[in-house]
């Protein structure tokens, strides 16, 4: 089957279509036969080598965490699914023509192959950092970096709770993050004014970690309400950081049944197929992306 791997660490470039060994379901995986594998920030991050300390790999290797498709092989002990069946889940190598999948849910109607890939990871980190840094219904949370995947899903998870979200974004993607429902502004400097002009803040969660960490703690007030996915630097100022994922079925579950309701939805910004995955990861890497990067298979 084909894939895209890299042979090195270092840039996009690095990544290009090869002809692979087929991979196998084994107890409690499936197989999917990928439509679509959705592009994420720890993709490139481990192609340029930034994550070898923590996650070391036996070059060539494949690359992508997050995919949708069709189920064609089974593990043992798996149940409530078929072949046949489509899904969305998280896995590895899923920039390929096959990937297998360690959580998936089903596809629910109406819900595209390309949209649902880029669902796994950013829902996933959404629920797990907005439980960590405790936000509460009726609070304010201040989102920096507010227009990428992650940053779009805690924006709808966090107003379905019933919080109000801040979030910063570049000056082309101010309507998009009002879109999302919450109220949009600049980064850079005269954030904290700008900020307080809107509303105090009672948390806040940096998901470009583009150094801000000592603006969101003046903001809030306290450390501990400040929490990063990007800068693992924060804990020095008193920050959290949040890196582990904690409940991939049960936030994609989540994940579906949101978008059932009409309360979820994480548009393509920019779609590639899958001999231009080095194209895709160039985009993610640059940011300024509002939603998400995808991979497509025919």
């Amino acid at each position: 089957m084909k894939a895209a791997q890299f042979a090195e660490y270092g840039g996009p470039e690095v990544l290009r279509l090869a002809e692979v060994a087929e991979p196998h379901a084994g107890p409690g995986q499936v197989r999917i036969a990928v439509r679509a594998a959705g592009v994420n920030g720890i993709d490139w991050k481990i192609r340029a080598g930034f994550m070898r300390d923590i996650i070391p790999l036996s070059l060539p290797a494949g690359t992508g965490i997050d995919a949708a498709g069709v189920i064609d092989e089974i593990g043992a002990g798996v149940t409530g699914v078929a072949v046949g069946d489509s899904v969305f889940g998280s896995g590895s190598q899923t920039y390929a023509e096959h990937a297998v999948l360690s959580s998936w849910a089903v596809l629910p109607a109406g819900l595209s192959f390309e949209e649902a890939a880029g669902y796994p990871a950013p829902i996933e980190t959404a629920i797990r950092i907005i439980n960590q840094v405790g936000i509460k219904s009726g609070q304010t949370l201040l989102v920096s970096g507010a227009s990428g995947g992650v940053g779009s899903a805690v924006i709808q998870v966090a107003i379905g709770r019933g919080i109000d979200v801040i979030g910063t974004a570049g000056v082309s993607n101010q309507d998009y993050v009002r879109s999302l429902g919450a109220v949009p502004t600049t980064y850079g400097d005269g954030l904290v004014g700008r900020v307080r002009a809107i509303a105090s803040v009672d948390a806040a969660l940096d998901i470009a970690g583009s150094g801000v960490i000592p603006q969101l703690i003046e903001l809030t007030g306290d450390p501990a309400k400040v929490l990063s996915i990007a800068d693992f630097s924060a804990p020095q100022l008193g920050a959290q950081v949040s890196s582990d994922t904690l409940d991939m079925a049960g936030a994609l579950a989540e994940a579906a049944r949101l978008f059932t309701e009409g309360a979820f939805h994480l548009p393509v910004d920019q779609a590639f197929p899958l001999q231009d995955a080095a194209r895709a990861q160039a985009v993610s890497q640059a940011g300024h992306v509002a939603g998400r990067v995808i991979i497509t298979v025919p």
